[in-house]
């Protein structure tokens, strides 16, 4: 068992190196992109099913709330969230398009989107994400190594290289915590101070 585990948590920092040493270029693109859209008025919405569903709750909450450093509120909101909304759409439209519509709802030209999908390929992140294009949206997308199709429909798209859902998912986070402090950096009292 003790082998198990380290070998779990030695595959998860060998996966955060690798990350370190391909996506740095990525994390500080999407950052910037994120910090321009607040800095502008605009919003930062997430989608993703399961734990990617959790991920977005947790970013969400780090951008409203806060990460580091007590400043004004960014907007953000996580589209997993509202069970009111989630339940009548998948009701009334299908799983598919729970995301869509609330893209369709909420978006507006110059916010972003962040989509987070391990295999890059559910339904209903991909329904989103041509929303969110067509909207005018800004795209980022949080994949695993392959990217699926959001890694077409995505502005800017985060291949972690790895097929484990786990690891991918503790990348994922990792990534987003990043963000989060250099968005913080970047807008700092800003967007909050203009609203």
């Amino acid at each position: 068992m003790n082998e198990a585990i380290r070998a779990a948590l030695l595959d998860s920092s060998e996966l955060l190196r690798r990350v370190a040493e391909e996506l740095t270029d990525e994390v500080a693109e999407a950052a910037e992109m994120m910090a321009a859209a607040l800095r502008a008025g605009h919003t930062i919405a997430l989608c993703g099913n399961g734990g990617s569903a959790a991920d977005a709750q947790h970013l969400a909450g780090e951008l409203v709330g806060r990460f580091q450093r007590e400043r004004h509120a960014y907007a953000a909101i996580a589209f997993s969230t509202d069970t009111s909304i989630l339940t009548a759409i998948g009701n009334d439209y299908g799983f598919d398009q729970v995301f869509a519509r609330q893209a369709d709802g909420l978006l507006r030209a110059g916010d972003v989107l962040v989509i987070i999908s391990t295999s890059g390929n559910a339904p209903n992140c991909v329904a989103a994400a041509r929303v969110a294009r067509g909207k005018g949206a800004l795209t980022i997308g949080m994949t695993g190594q392959n990217g699926g199709k959001l890694a077409e429909l995505c502005d800017l798209c985060f291949k972690v290289p790895h097929t484990n859902t786990a690891r991918v998912q503790e990348a994922h986070i990792a990534i987003g915590h990043v963000i989060c402090g250099m968005i913080e950096d970047a807008v700092g009292q800003q967007a909050g101070a203009e609203q």
